[in-house]
């Protein structure tokens, strides 16, 4: 046998076969050095094209090729990072043809515009950036549109939103709760209407501004939670209804349940969370906000409405195990990033782990703390005002952890929908009132100095009247003349966030509401973590129009008191009383459960915030 024949013909064998095809892991369009690869589910399809700029919007030049699943895949060498393109979908059974953008879609032209290939890398300045403590954490709820804008033309940008984060840092919160902002309908929304989840909002700038955004707030050391919406999909401007041209009942397909369990107050539209293909799709877009754009943490909206039909309430089981699934994978791949769910139905098993049967969520918002509060401060009759609903507020919790709750006077659903923001609710078309002045920040009171994460809504500190709208931006303008107000919350930041260091316990575990007169409106409580100077903080909250030159309570520790904080100071407005807020003294002597008591001044609807000193620590013998 010729040894060199041999050779030569297995050289030229080898390279007549037929190569490996190399496939590139993930879904939607998947760029590369040499391309960019697609793939797509849909199972009800005969044949998929991807048709787009690349190829001059031919329908049928570039095929996908039928995977396991109902899945689809192509790579192609001329679709480049920038084109636009959407799938062609034939469907099986009845050949009609759809055109769709894709459900992975990282970037659009609009809503029911195109799909865009885009590259996920960016150049992130953040690596020296740590996230706050849970129990550190300030949060300020921001809408992006109206945040940094100006009346008229189009809605505020991330870029916008940029200028104002020197704002937030002065005011001294250290988290950032942004509306939803995957892409949505039309320009001007609240973006609890997702049309295209895994995109960023066009008019906020798309995805590289939303990487600016939290880039340049992780350099000012602000975290960045984002708030998604998986109770539903749309309902306009959804490509996902239908997708491959299957569905039963009329129902919307392969995304959505076609039966009872899609309905929604908000369209029939809920995501089928039995199907592995949805729950796939649900789980990437929660890693995805945490991993590509590096965000601190997540909000769901609703998750009654994932869990359950909220009117009826029957259950879904799957919706349970989907919040459990998703939640351990982000505490698997990123265990100090935050998720907070929005239930609003004292529902303690939210917070849970997931291994006692729990959601496995970090932290959930309490109702049952906003509203009692809103009524001890709204009324304008003091006889209204039930104290002891306010002490329920203040000391409730979930399960272990003081923290695995979200409190707030105003959120987005608190200054809308029919009512307003709380200065305007305390007296319409009036909410820069001595009374709107006085007692919304009261409210702001109770938020940063109760157990729980505090959460303020933009343009609270600058006592924003009306309610909220998406296409009324935020007064800036209004900290000239309510700097005094801006200055009182920023120094209630500064306390919750023991940022002087003498009010650690407002960051601790404990809570005692040890004073509680319903008669005359006053309240007093005890906040610490270990105890001891610095540590050890006495709330006092006078919810009536009466000022007291000397009211005696019980205090936990002899000796000094020191005021931290007087809300009823002329520094924070002119027409303040400026009464009381001077530093006590504790003596010896058993009060509302205490081993000391001591006289305070308090002005009217006004609050104080004490704590000790090392050296002002003694026990002072009663004369």
């Amino acid at each position: 046998m010729n040894i060199n024949r041999f050779f030569q013909g297995l050289k030229a064998m080898l390279l007549d076969s037929p190569k490996p095809v190399q496939t590139h892991s993930g879904m939607g369009s998947i760029p590369h050095s040499q391309g960019t690869a697609f793939r797509v589910w849909a199972p009800n399809a005969s044949k998929v094209y991807v048709t787009g700029s690349f190829n001059n919007w031919s329908e049928t030049a570039n095929p996908l090729d039928p995977e396991e699943n109902g899945f689809w895949y192509g790579d192609f060498q001329e679709a480049q990072v920038g084109d636009e393109y959407r799938y062609i979908i034939v469907n099986k059974d009845t050949g009609e043809t759809y055109k769709r953008k894709d459900p992975y879609s990282k970037e659009v032209t609009h809503s029911n515009g195109n799909s865009v290939i885009v590259y996920s890398e960016f150049y992130w300045e953040d690596d020296d950036f740590s996230p706050p403590n849970w129990n550190e954490i300030v949060i300020y709820e921001m809408h992006v549109g109206t945040f940094v804008d100006k009346p008229g033309g189009k809605p505020g940008t991330f870029k916008s939103a940029i200028r104002g984060l020197p704002y937030l840092k002065e005011l001294g919160v250290n988290a950032i709760e942004i509306m939803p902002s995957a892409e949505f309908a039309a320009d001007f929304s609240w973006g609890y209407n997702p049309a295209d989840v895994f995109a960023v909002e066009t008019a906020y700038g798309g995805s590289q501004a939303f990487k600016e955004f939290v880039n340049a707030a992780h350099k000012e050391g602000i975290m960045v939670i984002l708030d998604v919406v998986y109770n539903h999909f749309g309902p306009s401007d959804l490509d996902l209804w239908q997708f491959d041209g299957w569905s039963e009942n009329e129902g919307g397909g392969i995304y959505f349940y076609n039966d009872w369990r899609a309905e929604t107050a908000w369209g029939n539209t809920r995501p089928d969370y039995g199907r592995p293909e949805v729950r796939q799709f649900l789980r990437d877009n929660a890693l995805m906000w945490l991993r590509e754009y590096h965000l601190d943490g997540l909000r769901w909206d609703s998750t009654l409405n994932i869990r359950s039909l909220e009117q009826g309430g029957a259950e879904i089981p799957e919706g349970w195990t989907i919040m459990q699934w998703i939640n351990e994978e982000i505490d698997s791949h990123f265990s100090h990033k935050i998720t907070i769910a929005e239930d609003l139905r004292d529902n303690h098993w939210i917070t849970k782990d997931t291994g006692a049967g729990g959601a496995g969520f970090d932290a959930q918002w309490d109702h049952l703390f906003v509203h009692p509060i809103r009524d001890a401060i709204i009324p304008p009759d003091d006889a209204f005002r039930d104290l002891y609903a306010v002490r329920d507020a203040i000391s409730r919790y979930y399960n272990t952890d003081v923290f695995e709750r979200v409190i707030y006077t105003e959120s987005h659903d608190e200054v809308a929908n029919g009512q307003a923001r709380v200065p305007e609710e305390i007296w319409q078309g009036n909410a820069d009132s001595w009374f709107s002045r006085k007692r919304s920040t009261l409210g702001g009171v109770f938020v940063f100095t109760s157990p729980g994460i505090p959460l303020m809504f933009q343009g609270q500190e600058l006592l924003e009247d009306k309610w909220f709208e998406d296409t009324d931006p935020l007064d800036l303008k209004r900290k000239e003349t309510f700097n005094g107000i801006f200055t009182l919350y920023q120094h209630l930041i500064r306390l919750r966030r023991n940022l002087d260091g003498n009010t650690r316990g407002l960051q601790g575990q404990n809570v005692n509401v040890y004073h509680i007169n319903n008669n005359d409106k006053l309240l007093a409580f005890h906040r610490w973590e270990f105890g001891g100077p610095k540590d050890d903080v006495v709330i006092v909250v006078n919810l009536a129009d009466r000022s007291y030159d000397s009211y005696n309570i019980g205090f936990p520790k002899g000796g000094a008191w020191r005021v931290r904080f007087n809300s009823d100071s002329q520094y924070y407005s002119e027409d303040f009383g400026n009464f009381g807020g001077c530093d006590m003294i504790a003596n010896e002597g058993e009060k509302d459960g205490l081993e000391y008591n001591g006289n305070i001044a308090i002005g009217p609807y006004s609050a104080l915030i004490l704590s000790q000193d090392p050296e002002d620590v003694e026990d002072v013998k009663a004369e």
